[in-house]
């Protein structure tokens, strides 16, 4: 069981916690590119608890500063963004996207000191569609992930956000818990009646699989396995990274390349950040006779971002209307009544709070990939807190160990063995890691 004191430590992410110290010290994906524009206005941010601006000045860089002007703390965000930088609408102070002083206006020159005040600014780069930030206390920042996923080129590359009203964990732990696809997603479906050909059915003929479950170098994975047809074993692989990364099951191993991101606002929001190769093989999605399978999905209907904290990517099927729940499908085809895998997901994910109380749980062995990697960061964490470096931070080269799907394989072989011979078999379908390392 995950006591009181370990679901606060988890849960909490602002400056100065255990959590948010270990999350500041890696790349945390801020914003799309194309959120910002040019001389555009700037954007509110809320990272990791904080209130920041994000902004794109003239030459098409991008600046991520702390929303409040150093001069007399009004927000930046009513500024302008004018050339090289955003200028308060106060008294005209202006500062880099670096956080330098460039001009202070309402002071004579002769009096002026713009060597000495600066914006608290964290550093941002541009990758394939995602702005990065590195919000640790490095002098340095440590290199960038460079697992597949987030190496993909924007014309190869699904990517979207989400935001969710609910804390990073258990959002992010919908990802590690294999068993619920069995259910919410398909427990409407006869197993006679899905798709033949595709692996996922395996899922729907034994709903309650055996696991393994181990630590990484890169955080925690399982294998959730159940017989396939004689002398056979189907497999689903999924991985948690650190600081808050996920690889999903669901889709063929050989080609599966996605990753999600996890990506905590404050405590109570969380920002889904899904980036994923678009010739993946898609999971299971159809029945027999090809027609979708009901409820499963993937697209999904934003309400138009708006200026607030909260307000960027919400979607509009939520809480305050019951996720669209239809009754009639729920008592006929669909376990959830809900329509989109991603959504069933989110309405499942709110409806336990902003921030679950872990004490009211009673975990099972279903459960034991979230109870490995809720240790695995706690001791991340209060290591981290005694002076080790986190996990994969100066290594980035090691999440490339993790992939994530479905397969079947001997029945004879143990499950880190049938791990890495389908690793070995369909290392970097992409291309996009070669070219990384050249």
């Amino acid at each position: 069981m995950t006591t009181a004191a370990e679901g606060e430590l988890l849960t909490r992410v602002g400056p100065g916690t255990p959590m948010g110290r270990l999350m500041r010290e890696y790349w945390v994906p801020a914003a799309l590119s194309s959120e910002l524009v040019a001389d555009g206005p700037p954007t509110r941010l809320m990272l990791l608890g904080e209130k920041l601006i994000a902004f794109r000045d003239s030459h098409g860089r991008v600046g991520i500063l702390d929303h409040r002007c150093p001069h007399r703390c009004a927000s930046l965000f009513l500024g302008r963004n004018e050339g090289t930088g955003i200028r308060c609408a106060y008294h005209g102070w202006k500062f880099d996207v670096d956080g330098n002083c460039l001009e202070m206006p309402n002071v004579p020159p002769a009096k002026a000191f713009p060597d000495k005040v600066k914006a608290k600014a964290y550093p941002a780069v541009e990758r394939n569609g995602l702005v990065w930030t590195y919000m640790g206390t490095r002098e340095q920042a440590p290199p960038l992930p460079c697992f597949e996923a987030v190496m993909l080129p924007p014309e190869e590359c699904n990517l979207f956000m989400v935001q969710r009203e609910c804390n990073w964990l258990q959002a992010l732990e919908g990802d590690i818990d294999t068993s619920h696809f069995s259910f919410l997603h398909m427990g409407g479906i006869d197993p006679a009646a899905a798709d033949a050909t595709n692996l996922g059915r395996y899922a729907l003929l034994h709903r309650a699989p055996d696991y393994h479950v181990a630590d990484t170098d890169w955080g925690t994975m399982y294998a959730a396995y159940r017989p396939a047809e004689p002398g056979t074993t189907y497999w689903r692989f999924a991985h948690f990274m650190f600081p808050f990364w996920t690889i999903p099951p669901d889709g063929e191993f050989t080609d599966h390349v996605i990753a999600r991101a996890w990506v905590p606002i404050d405590d109570t929001h969380t920002m889904f950040v899904h980036v994923s190769w678009k010739k993946n093989t898609p999971g299971l999605r159809k029945l027999k006779d090809g027609t979708p399978i009901p409820g499963a999905s993937i697209g999904q209907k934003f309400l138009p971002n708006g200026t607030g904290w909260f307000d960027r990517w919400r979607l509009a099927a939520n809480a305050e209307n019951d996720y669209l729940i239809d009754r009639d499908l729920q008592r006929t085809a669909s376990y959830s009544g809900i329509d989109g895998i991603h959504l069933q997901d989110q309405a499942v994910t709110e409806s336990m709070g902003g921030i679950i109380d872990h004490t009211w749980e009673n975990l099972a062995v279903s459960d034991l990939m979230i109870t490995r990697t809720r240790r695995r960061i706690i001791m991340a964490a209060r290591a981290f807190a005694e002076g080790e470096t986190p996990p994969g931070v100066d290594y980035p080269e090691t999440y490339q160990g993790a992939r994530g799907g479905d397969f079947v394989g001997p029945a004879t072989i143990g499950w880190l063995q049938a791990y890495a011979d389908e690793l070995r078999a369909s290392t970097n379908p992409t291309g996009v890691l070669k070219i990384a390392a050249e």
